[in-house]
């Protein structure tokens, strides 16, 4: 109970001090950013999205004279320097949408010569981006040198990346211990206002929706989202074993065995709350796992031997739809199919096609479920786009985040 309450407290009252509660006129500041971005193999950013969430707080500390040095993991080049993973790019892309030249500190060390020099010859308003952060083996590690060399270039540090706010590494929760201020920026103050409110205090109906291949890795979600919800629907590879628990022939349909108990578990959870838990009444199987194999529609528990699920069927769309129509909040999470071939995407873009039609705070949580909503173009239809996959999953099972904790209490 007491843990409860304790993130309850955390995430409504957002008891942590933000930039607006400091003066940043004339100091250095570091912002840890997301910019784990996707890019094509000529390098080009294919998807924006985590670039413009951090443009708010990038722009904040410009107009209010700071010298801004920004920094950043991409993708996992585990501790040495891989040029196809250098942010190089996001400079580019930075300077373009803030009309301004962007200094990129190219270290292999990240906290090496360039940077050092870059940041003594910063005026007010000047904007610095340090190399991938991951370039360093200390940096997933917390590894304290690491962390006081890059608290050594600045005077107040702002978390601003979410999507790392649930792992403990140097440039997000170490280097707090060597800089006297820290606080967050606008994208995880947002991130904490929407995601907290609707696990926390959600306007009612409440309706979740989990999708995604596997029930192992939403077990804890699950868990919690039934303590709080009024409806949770269930699609995506991981109804499959919840088709299976009720006894029903799944095929050759993504399943994991050793997870049929539990999801009878929470399944009688969820009667015993008097939460509604929906899963597939039908089904799009194909022969294999490609985008012309043969398909056709079968109902729930006539999936053959050599077919499998790849998508959720009409009557399913119908029924999810008419499912969140009269709710407030909506948080999703996992696609409804293997959304990536349009043949299996009419259930995924289906239920962003109905959440952009509805009147209630839907939250959109992280990961394929934010590639998928903005496939179908409906991003900007949502009230909120969360920037972390897993930063968002950990939220929502109500775990603390080692990268909020860090930071000073207002």
């Amino acid at each position: 109970m007491q843990f409860t309450l304790k993130f309850l407290f955390e995430v409504t009252d957002m008891n942590k001090k933000t930039i607006e509660d400091i003066s940043v006129n004339g100091k250095r500041v570091l912002v840890r950013c997301d910019f784990n971005v996707p890019l094509d193999e000529n390098r080009n950013i294919t998807d924006e999205t985590r670039i413009d969430g951090a443009l708010p707080t990038i722009k904040y500390l410009i107009d209010h004279n700071a010298k801004v040095i920004l920094c950043s993991h991409m993708g996992k080049p585990k501790g040495e320097p891989k040029p196809e993973l250098s942010l190089a790019p996001v400079a580019k892309k930075l300077s373009e949408k803030l009309g301004k030249e962007i200094v990129f500190a190219a270290d292999d060390n990240v906290v090496g010569d360039n940077a050092k020099k870059a940041v003594a010859q910063m005026k007010d308003g000047d904007v610095v981006l340090l190399e991938n952060t991951r370039y360093r083996a200390e940096e997933t590690k917390n590894i304290d040198s690491f962390s006081e060399e890059l608290a050594s270039l600045a005077d107040i540090f702002v978390n601003d990346a979410f999507g790392t706010a649930h792992r403990a590494h140097c440039s997000n929760v170490g280097v707090t211990k060597f800089v006297k201020t820290s606080v967050c920026g606008y994208l995880i103050q947002k991130e904490i206002k929407f995601l907290g409110n609707a696990v926390n205090n959600p306007v009612r109906p409440f309706v979740a929706i989990l999708g995604g291949s596997k029930v192992s890795s939403k077990i804890s979600v699950i868990n919690n989202l039934l303590e709080k919800v009024d409806t949770l629907i269930i699609g995506g590879g991981m109804a499959y074993t919840f088709m299976k628990a009720l006894g029903e022939e799944v095929g050759k349909s993504l399943l994991e065995p050793d997870y049929l108990d539990y999801a009878r578990e929470m399944m009688d959870k969820a009667k015993a709350k008097g939460v509604k838990l929906l899963i597939p009444v039908d089904t799009v199987v194909a022969k294999e796992f490609s985008n012309d194999a043969e398909h056709k529609t079968v109902e729930r528990g006539g999936i053959e031997p050599e077919w499998e699920g790849l998508d959720i069927g009409e009557k399913t769309i119908a029924l999810y739809k008419d499912a969140v129509k009269d709710a407030k909040t909506v948080v999703w999470n996992g696609p409804m199919g293997v959304f990536e071939m349009p043949t299996f995407a009419k259930g995924t873009n289906a239920i962003a096609q109905a959440l952009s039609e509805i009147d209630a705070t839907t939250i959109i949580g992280g990961g394929d479920s934010v590639a998928a909503v903005n496939q179908a173009g409906l991003g900007d239809k949502m009230s909120h786009i969360s920037t972390g996959g897993g930063a968002s999953l950990e939220y929502l099972e109500g775990k603390e985040l080692p990268g909020i904790a860090a930071l000073d209490d207002k």
